[in-house]
């Protein structure tokens, strides 16, 4: 191989012109002399025992074996290039064969390269950070919760529905008098209040006796998922087959025996406190570094290629997916319920892809530039701790993960512990009457929780690793769509309709 040319162009684009030589080019023709010898049967010779000169003959000549020659090839000679040039790609190469005869070959390579990266500060960056006190009504609410769990269903008798009560009913539902598909349940549960139907489907029961017979009249939804009947009127024929309620157990020691390890009703509200206090910490610090990172990025000069968003996109589809299943629903499913395609649905994400891969870039930018190298420890523990976590060998976490992966996602954590070591931090209470910036514009999935109560959450860390969970079973095609990206010729290439309410995007 002889790298030829290296010639840079725009959009962070490389064309490597290589060259592969005479001697190394007849071997890998007579290489696929020999690999088709052993398939061909040739008159007059038993399959695969034909000489190799009347194959050739038989197939019209060497100039019939270039092509397999070349292919054999040129993705040893294009990483051979790639190491010389000092490139780093960061896409699959579009070859161009632009000789070729007896002698070798010659060809381009074109790739995109990881872009050029320019920081401003990151060091002493001043910012606020958010504390979140721990409210009372909080851990009431948790109390509540652990109560609830540990209640018992009483079925009621003697009086009409109301409000919080779980009732059994049959319906079947009419648009213009004519029934509709997924319209009809018997005996479904539905707890008045939970907002689990359509809006004003559940305050119609209330006040209604048991074994009577009713109609709910409502409307669907202009967005109601099922595109045939949104924003129609609707009338559902309903029975009322039974009412039933949830006691709580008294709350007292022997209540916080029965739910925890503690013994008193004070343990129990101490230990709630001290870990939504460990929990508030963690959305500060989320908060804190998101901040930081936002500083960093408005003062980062970078162009970045169309085809590192794409694959951010790929991350976040493979994300999202993830999480359907574990409801037991999946991506195509999605789309159908939400009546979006799949360029509709990467659209909404692209925005957040991009971010994901500047945070990325500047991050090993910073990692460049601090010198910043994980130690073999480092390495180790963190293979331990995803071995630990989700229960795995480690060796076998070794074997799927490669080390140069892992060592990225440490030398990038550091990196973002540096930035927060040395900024200037003032913190500031979270006030509910602290003026709040205007509400993003939503997608398909929440940009930001929200806490109960009207207190607010940050934001969701925007993660620059993989999720462990998934790590794992994804490093080996990683690995060797890694490989492929530097040796492979680009290509030019029901649920229920009703009465239930919308379904909420999986996060």
């Amino acid at each position: 191989m002889k790298l030829v040319k290296v010639e840079t162009k725009e959009k962070n684009q490389v064309a490597l012109e290589i060259a592969v030589e005479k001697e190394a080019f007849q071997k890998s023709v007579s290489d696929s002399i020999k690999r088709q010898a052993k398939k061909m049967t040739v008159p007059g010779f038993r399959k695969g025992k034909a000489p190799a000169n009347l194959v050739v003959k038989y197939c019209g000549g060497e100039q019939a074996f270039y092509e397999d020659a070349v292919n054999a090839l040129y993705p040893s000679a294009y990483d051979e290039a790639v190491k010389e040039s000092g490139i780093d790609p960061v896409d699959r190469a579009g070859i161009e064969v632009t000789t070729l005869d007896e002698n070798g070959f010659t060809f381009i390579a074109t790739v995109t390269v990881r872009p050029e990266v320019k920081l401003g500060e990151y060091k002493g960056l001043k910012v606020e950070k958010t504390i979140y006190p721990v409210k009372e009504e909080t851990v009431e609410r948790e109390i509540t919760r652990l109560r609830e769990q540990a209640g018992r269903t009483v079925e009621v008798t003697d009086r009409k529905a109301q409000q919080d009560d779980i009732v059994n009913i049959d319906y079947e539902g009419f648009v213009d008098g004519v029934p509709f598909d997924g319209g009809k349940a018997e005996g479904q549960e539905l707890k008045l209040g939970s907002n689990t139907f359509i809006p004003g489907f559940e305050t119609q029961i209330v006040g209604k006796e048991i074994g009577s017979e009713f109609d709910v009249e409502v409307k669907f939804p202009d967005g109601y998922h099922a595109a045939e009947l949104a924003g129609k009127p609707a009338v559902f024929k309903c029975k009322l087959n039974g009412i039933s309620v949830v006691e709580l157990p008294e709350l007292d020691d022997e209540f916080a025996k029965d739910v925890s390890e503690f013994d008193t009703l004070d343990a129990l509200r101490s230990d709630i406190r001290e870990k939504i206090a460990a929990s508030n910490e963690r959305n500060s610090q989320n908060e804190l570094e998101d901040k930081l990172i936002d500083q960093i990025l408005e003062g980062m000069e970078c162009d970045v290629p169309d085809c590192m968003v794409e694959r951010g996109l790929d991350a976040i589809v493979n994300e999202f997916d993830y999480k359907l299943q574990m409801q037991g629903l999946n991506l195509d499913q999605y789309l159908q319920m939400t009546g979006m395609d799949m360029d509709g649905f990467r659209k909404t994400f692209r925005e957040q892809a991009e971010k994901r891969t500047r945070i990325r870039l500047a991050l090993e930018k910073i990692v460049e530039l601090e010198k910043i190298v994980p130690s073999e420890e480092d390495l180790e523990n963190e293979y331990k701790k995803i071995a630990e976590s989700y229960q795995m060998e480690l060796e076998d976490v070794k074997k799927y993960i490669p080390a140069t992966e892992i060592t990225k996602d440490i030398a990038t954590e550091k990196a973002i512990e540096l930035v927060k070591s040395s900024a200037k931090v003032t913190e500031k209470e979270f006030s509910e009457e602290a003026p709040k910036k205007a509400p993003a514009k939503k997608s398909a999935k929440k940009a930001a929780d929200k806490a109960e109560d009207g207190e607010e959450k940050p934001a969701k860390k925007t993660t620059t690793k993989k999720a462990p969970a998934k790590k794992a079973a994804a490093a080996k095609e990683g690995a060797e769509k890694k490989t492929a990206a530097k040796s492979t010729t680009k290509k030019t290439t029901t649920k229920k309709a009703a009465p239930k309410a919308e379904e909420k995007s999986a996060e």
